[in-house]
């Protein structure tokens, strides 16, 4: 190939290079996430919204065993969590991210993707919890809730087991 051919051949090149790379910056930027279509949390009855009796109450981030209400409520889920590690403390009918931004309880599948990442992407593509609808149309997804209690889940933890041994190591 000559010189000039080659000239064009590497311009060529690299004009796609730019524009392959600033659309996928332009996509990055303007990504939306998607809201999927789930059923109400399970709420006890009359107790949401959460302002009907916290409106006006002061913030008392003390970790302490809860007695005059939500005593039924041992918060089991993290070593040494606390109710606004989720809840959100200035507006109680929201749940608050670990990076400040606040989501409806519709959204909680956020809140439990921040930790149980792998979790929330099986979930998103249907391979964990309950989706209906249609194959091809619109889809309802289950929330975490629907499943799992959050603040004492059913699956304990489980111990992780000792690294394999090189065979060279065995005696």
């Amino acid at each position: 190939m000559d010189r000039k051919k080659t000239g064009w051949v590497l311009f060529f090149a690299a004009c796609v290079t730019i524009v392959i790379s600033s659309s996928v910056t332009i996509a990055e930027e303007q990504e939306i996430p998607k809201k999927f279509l789930v059923p109400p949390p399970p709420f006890s009855p009359g107790i949401f919204p959460c302002s009907q009796c916290h409106q006006g109450m002061p913030v008392d981030r003390t970790p302490r065993k809860l007695e005059q209400m939500h005593q039924d409520i041992v918060l089991k889920h993290m070593p040494g969590g606390w109710c606004f590690d989720c809840h959100n403390p200035n507006n109680r009918d929201k749940l608050r991210l670990a990076n400040g931004k606040l989501v409806s309880f519709e959204e909680s599948y956020n809140l439990c993707g921040q930790c149980h990442g792998t979790i929330l992407r099986e979930w998103k593509a249907g391979l964990h919890g309950k989706r209906t609808g249609m194959w091809n149309g619109e889809k309802q997804y289950r929330l975490c809730v629907h499943c799992h209690w959050p603040h004492d889940p059913r699956f304990k933890p489980i111990k992780p087991l000792p690294p394999p041994v090189r065979p060279t190591d065995i005696k």
